[in-house]
């Protein structure tokens, strides 16, 4: 890990292996550890780097709000910092692919290919935004456990839990140590991000989308919709995942993903 600041806010950076950039952007409330399997797989054939975004694991903390555009910026910036000169493959999961369209709008000449792993396009519902109000409401007075404890059943397909019961500990654990003041302000970020589902006819990447079978947050039909939306996009579906496949089914993801590079 090193650290990277832009504007006197320092990120915590994964950032290994020589080689075409893969760049890997974490789903929320997580780090950079939820690429793991991604980050050992692929070093040793490609440059990976995995950040913290603003608001979680070691980097800067977020104050009010930080929108996903902000965090594009951040990503941009922090290329930079990093001698980063080709363009890269973007891997973003959940807010990571909101974080996603963000950066492909506005630096997309710095983008050869597009992975979009269990996120939508939509803007969030008046429901949903609803609820991540009460999220807030229920973090800044009890804590991040009152995150960790319905998310969980909805971040993991059932078997999961049985089946890797030390990655559902590992994502508790990181959940449980997240700052509540810099959760909250990216919570109010995902709530105020634009509908993109009219961009994505404009996605002239190679992009591929990728979805755990059991996902309940971007459940398949929807993410197969998206792909649909995008010119030549590619589709699978990781069998026995759900919301958070690269974490419950680390082979079948990383074998999507190889077979997607190749063809770039």
């Amino acid at each position: 890990m090193r650290t990277v600041y832009l504007n006197h806010d320092a990120f915590c950076v994964f950032d290994e292996g020589v080689g075409p950039t893969l760049l890997f952007v974490h789903g929320f409330p997580l780090d950079h550890r939820m690429w793991s399997a991604q980050l050992a797989h692929f070093k040793d054939r490609y440059r990976v780097i995995a950040p913290d975004l603003r608001c979680f694991g070691e980097s800067v903390a977020g104050v009010e709000l930080v929108t996903m555009e902000q965090m594009a910026d951040d990503l941009n910036g922090l290329l930079d910092a990093l001698g980063v000169a080709q363009p890269i493959v973007f891997c973003g999961l959940s807010m990571g692919g909101y974080v996603g369209w963000q950066f492909y709008r506005k630096y997309h000449s710095r983008v050869r290919g597009l992975i979009l792993a269990d996120t939508r396009s939509q803007a969030d519902s008046a429901e949903a935004i609803q609820s991540r109000t009460k999220m807030i409401d229920h973090l800044l007075r009890a804590g991040p456990q009152y995150v960790a404890e319905p998310m969980l059943p909805r971040l993991f397909a059932p078997g999961s839990f049985r089946r890797v019961p030390g990655v559902v500990a590992e994502v508790q654990e990181t959940i449980l140590a997240a700052r509540p003041q810099s959760v909250a302000a990216a919570i109010r970020g995902l709530s105020a991000r634009p509908d993109m589902s009219g961009y994505l006819p404009e996605i002239k990447t190679p992009t591929l989308v990728v979805v755990g079978d059991q996902d309940a947050i971007s459940p398949p039909d929807e993410m197969r919709a998206m792909a649909a939306a995008i010119p030549g996009a590619r589709f699978t579906v990781v069998p026995d995942a759900g919301h958070l496949t690269p974490l419950e089914n680390p082979a079948a993801f990383n074998a999507a993903v190889e077979k997607f590079l190749a063809s770039l």
